[in-house]
């Protein structure tokens, strides 16, 4: 689909936390990596999919450090390899994010590229009139616009931003005259009315050199940070990490407020397809499947005289009787109960337990390693028990505790041990034990995933008592 001589390389932004739809995104494994809406695949591998047929370079990843192991795991899933993975330090909203995705195909020498910049976690209708919006768009990026999707509005939405498009540029585009913040309702109504206003998608289109062309004439520092950070960063594994004390000081700064509303060569691209940012629960009641009394429910869920209410259950039977305009969600550790038209307040609850040091916003009881998963069954005073799988062929690291012993019963599949001096392999309904202080790791040698149920007794059970003598993946202690 590319325009001949074209080099189109997806950007991929997965920055974001997600926190409005807590309990099920959490910090450490946020909504671009749950399948969300009626897709099977997580919300970052359908934005990937989304590229299929699109003569596309591979994909380049600016992501969350703390999220490296899941995008290279779930775009491994889907056969994908990304050309690089960027990994920033800390947040510093798009404009910056997009900096190092640009001066990153710079330095490959691929500045003339046209990047295709998509957020990993909304939800988006492709189709014709998707195919024909990407191609009109490369072809202004081309010609050296900055160019946006403007999703037609079927409704007067208060809860996204607007661009008010200008004057034609030929057929299917035109110039940008304005950014619009999200409007109250009334002013909503009328920008539905007027006709000429659009969606801000957030999904954009330009060629990198042009990018930091605009970048240099409206944030200099903040480009001038960016390429110091990128300078500066060290290759990991398949990662780039980005240099976290010269970030740390980059301006923070979203690309409309930094390029999108000064540069005078932007243009939107009007798309008419059902698109969603998912920002919400009642976003992701909208774009659910309802059934006659307007209900979205997920899992084991039974409704009796409910409307208008989404019911979301992760690990067991949730029952809703005759209540209206609910937000029930279930997860394994916790439990959300709102007003639908609230939805936007969930974050409120999330900076509660960030205050008071909580887990819950953090970490799910299922916790992802680039090992595999842990899920904590039963934690009590004194001991622990957890489910561990080891992925085939992976390893945790070289360790020792000092403040816990652990016992290991293979459930199914094959480990290899190390305790101490010793290396022996366990199978199915075999067991060892760890004296506390014993340099330990867990290994599966076979092809198929490795499960053990783990019970720890100590004084204390934390995850930052962790001592590492040898990792496959770089990590810290804690991590």
């Amino acid at each position: 689909m590319a325009t001949a001589g074209m080099h189109l390389v997806p950007v991929l932004l997965s920055g974001g936390v997600g926190s409005r739809l807590w309990p099920v995104s959490r910090e450490l494994y946020p909504k671009q990596f749950l399948a969300l809406g009626e897709s099977e695949h997580s919300m970052l591998q359908a934005t990937c999919l989304r590229l299929e047929g699109m003569q596309a370079a591979a994909p380049l990843v600016v992501c969350n450090e703390a999220h490296r192991f899941l995008v290279a795991q779930q775009l491994t899933e889907i056969g994908m390899t990304a050309q690089a993975i960027l990994l920033e330090p800390v947040g510093r909203n798009t404009a910056p994010a997009l900096a190092l995705a640009a001066l990153q195909l710079q330095q490959s020498g691929q500045g003339d590229a046209v990047m295709f910049v998509l957020p990993a976690d909304h939800l988006l209708e492709t189709g014709e009139r998707f195919r024909q919006a990407v191609a009109r768009a490369t072809q202004l990026a081309s010609e050296g616009y900055l160019v946006t999707f403007g999703i037609h509005p079927d409704k007067p939405e208060t809860g996204y931003g607007y661009i008010r498009q200008g004057a034609p540029l030929g057929e299917g585009a035109f110039q940008v005259a304005a950014f619009v913040e999200k409007p109250d309702q009334a002013t909503a109504e009328t920008y539905l009315q007027a006709g000429d206003y659009a969606w801000n998608s957030g999904m954009f289109m330009m060629r990198a050199d042009r990018y930091l062309e605009e970048l240099r004439q409206w944030a200099p520092a903040m480009l001038a940070c960016c390429e110091q950070a990128l300078a500066k960063a060290v290759r990991d594994l398949d990662f780039t990490r980005i240099d976290a004390a010269v970030f740390d000081g980059c301006p923070a700064d979203s690309i409309d407020y930094a390029v999108m509303e000064h540069t005078s060569r932007a243009a939107v691209v009007p798309l008419e397809a059902f698109w969603s940012d998912v920002g919400s629960w009642s976003a992701l009641w909208e774009a659910g499947a309802q059934d006659a009394a307007g209900n979205v429910s997920h899992g084991d869920v039974i409704l009796q005289e409910v409307h208008g209410s989404i019911a979301h259950a992760e690990s067991r039977l949730l029952a809703l009787l005759g209540v209206d305009n609910l937000v029930v969600v279930e997860t394994a550790d916790a439990v959300l109960v709102a007003d639908r038209g609230r939805v936007q307040e969930v974050k409120r609850i999330v900076e509660q337990l960030r205050e008071q040091s909580r887990d819950e916003a953090v970490l799910h009881k299922r916790v992802f390693r680039p090992w595999g998963s842990y899920e904590s069954l039963v934690v009590t005073e004194g001991f622990q028990v957890k489910r561990i799988v080891v992925h085939p062929g992976a390893s945790l690291s070289l360790q020792l505790h000092n403040h816990r012993a652990e016992h290991w019963v293979v459930v199914s599949g094959e480990a290899e041990v190390t305790c101490n001096d010793k290396v022996f392999r366990l199978q199915h309904d075999e067991s060892t034990y760890i004296p506390l202080g014993s340099k330990h790791r867990l290994r599966n040698p076979a092809d198929e995933p490795l499960v053990i149920i783990e019970v720890q007794t100590g004084d204390y059970l934390g995850e930052d008592d962790i001592i590492r003598f040898n990792d496959n993946y770089g990590r810290a202690e804690g991590q």
